[in-house]
């Protein structure tokens, strides 16, 4: 049985785990020597962002599953927060703060992953200009928007 939500709620948790232990590792040094063997101090922190980004937007692939929507490529990261939006926020089945939440990581990985190409300028400040420690700040409000976003969501998708 082939249950999307279930699937997209489980890949969502994956990324939050893996941006959580990207997150330790990029603050405990001896973790990086003594677990993964790395020879040199290493932050993780882009990455951090990235899959916290994954999170929301697997999560909210789940909970539009559950509604029966499904969204595709090309333009699959825009279609699903535009579906998220109108099928879920404006209907008033989920409150505004999830879309903000949203909204904000969506910049945020365009600034680090150059999802879209109009973002270049931006997502030249945080990937080329900026030390991979200086992602710390924007690293944690990710990881913290993540664990909400997620934390709701599943409990919707979960709940029967």
């Amino acid at each position: 049985m082939e249950n999307l939500e279930l699937l997209y709620i489980m890949r969502a948790e994956n990324e939050i785990a893996a941006a959580q232990i990207l997150l330790k590792a990029s603050k405990n040094p001896l973790m990086q020597k003594k677990i993964f063997e790395l020879d040199h101090e290493f932050t993780f922190y882009s990455s951090v962002i990235s899959h916290a980004y994954y999170c929301i937007f697997f999560s909210a692939k789940a909970i539009l599953a559950k509604e029966g929507i499904a969204t595709y490529s090309p333009n699959i990261h825009l279609k699903t927060l535009n579906a998220f939006d109108e099928a879920l926020v404006r209907t008033g089945k989920l409150d505004v703060e999830f879309l903000k939440i949203y909204k904000k990581m969506v910049l945020r990985a365009d600034e680090l992953l150059g999802i879209f190409a109009a973002e270049k300028e931006k997502r030249g400040r945080f990937t080329y200009r900026r030390l991979p420690q200086a992602n710390q700040e924007p690293a944690m409000e990710s990881m913290k928007n993540a664990l909400f976003f997620f934390k709701h969501i599943n409990k919707i998708i979960r709940k029967e």
